[in-house]
């Protein structure tokens, strides 16, 4: 694709990554058939062919209006787009640098700004999401159906193990997960330590900043990465092996610290090497595999369970992870059920379900009705997002699938 980039951006650093991947874009069209919004709407610019043409006249000036700022809200950033496209068209980095020049120029309606603003400055400061959180559990059967869908039930926490071991690895906690679902890394940790790797969650870490950045704030996000990185820093500095991430969507977003820091003279290769440590749990558990499975043969009982796995798109899509929840899942005894089009989007992507409520809900009825099919017991994912947006739609118990790993092993 041919680029004339505007001034205003084109010697810039977002610039000359905007013009690389356009020029990557060979208009194949590929992209379109897997892309969720655009199955449902059938809009070639709610698809992302649609969306890089858009991306591109704003980019090389032309006027932006609501109706471009409409169909860039629309998407995911589901990366399925990524998958299918036979170029390597890294679309989530264009859309990213798009959505900021019409944040700029396209201002939103009061009561949008509003809750944009909410979310940014809410969600990812844990201190303060926990315990509204929490104050939600308690009052949950009094909250209106809208907001009470929000809020999981509580759980009965379980205590991590915190034992010292010659490995170490770091494990971000991340903003909503501890209150939302705390048992998933503690359930992490018992596993890790069962293979002889202690866990240490960092004072100081927080949020991994894909909230804000996905909400147009990008330097809020390297706000958040640079805490991060300054509170991991002393343990890899100390030999830490990984940062292992249980939350898929923060996971991916962490990979991109090098990219989002690159420009950054004190913090750009304290990222590169971040981004090279950032480990989603599945890639840590597949690199104990053998020793895993040695463990699952002496504690499995016998019968399986059946299980319909949801594979979050950051794991399939972001991250590239596939096929090794699965292949654990079933050495713990459990049956997978088969999910058709496992490579849609269930509708969470972060705050998508609360800005875009109506197309989540969509997407949300037919991924449950393809994991569904088999009459699963449970479902499992591996993203508290993901989770928490199945959950509220249906009866089925859904969790991450370390926690039935860890069950199952005792």
């Amino acid at each position: 694709m041919q680029t004339h980039l505007a001034d205003f951006i084109r010697d810039t650093p977002d610039g000359r990554t905007a013009d690389a991947i356009l020029r990557k874009c060979v208009h194949c069209g590929f992209c379109t058939a897997t892309c969720p919004t655009y199955q449902l709407l059938g809009d070639e610019l709610d698809g992302p062919r649609g969306r890089i043409y858009l991306l591109k006249q704003l980019l090389e000036g032309a006027e932006v209006t609501a109706k471009t700022q409409l169909h860039l809200d629309r998407c995911l950033t589901c990366r399925a787009c990524e998958t299918t496209c036979p170029s390597g068209v890294e679309y989530h980095r264009l859309a990213d640098i798009g959505r900021a020049v019409v944040a700029e120029r396209v201002a939103r309606p009061l009561g949008t700004r509003l809750l944009r603003f909410a979310l940014r400055e809410f969600l990812p400061r844990g201190w303060l999401f926990g315990p509204a959180y929490k104050l939600g559990q308690l009052f949950r059967p009094l909250l209106p159906a809208a907001l009470k869908a929000k809020v999981l039930p509580g759980k009965k926490s379980v205590s991590a193990i915190r034992r010292d071991h010659p490995r170490t690895m770091l494990m971000l906690a991340g903003c909503v997960q501890p209150a939302m679902s705390p048992n998933i890394n503690a359930a992490t940790a018992r596993l890790l330590d069962r293979l002889g790797i202690a866990t240490i969650e960092a004072e100081g870490a927080g949020c991994c900043g894909a909230v804000r950045l996905h909400l147009d704030d990008h330097d809020g996000a390297r706000m958040d990465a640079r805490r991060n990185i300054d509170a991991w820093w002393p343990h890899v500095e100390a030999g830490a092996e990984a940062v292992v991430v249980t939350a898929s969507g923060c996971g991916a977003h962490v990979r991109e610290y090098a990219h989002l820091l690159e420009a950054d003279p004190d913090y750009a290769k304290k990222a590169a090497r971040v981004t090279l440590l950032a480990r989603d749990v599945a890639e840590v558990l597949a690199a104990e595999k053998d020793g895993l499975l040695r463990l699952l043969e002496k504690s499995v009982s016998a019968g399986r369970r059946a299980l319909a796995f949801h594979s979050p798109c950051s794991l399939q899509h972001g991250l590239k992870v596939r096929g090794v929840a699965e292949e654990l899942l079933q050495a713990a005894g459990f049956a997978l059920t088969p999910v058709a089009d496992a490579h849609l989007c269930c509708g969470s992507a972060g705050t998508y379900s609360i800005l875009q409520p109506e197309l989540s809900l969509k997407l949300r009825t037919n991924k449950l009705a393809c994991l569904q099919a088999g009459a699963p017991a449970a479902i499992a994912s591996a993203n508290i997002g993901c989770i928490a947006h199945l959950q509220a739609g249906t009866q089925t118990p859904v969790r991450h699938w370390v926690e039935l790993l860890d069950e199952a092993m005792g």
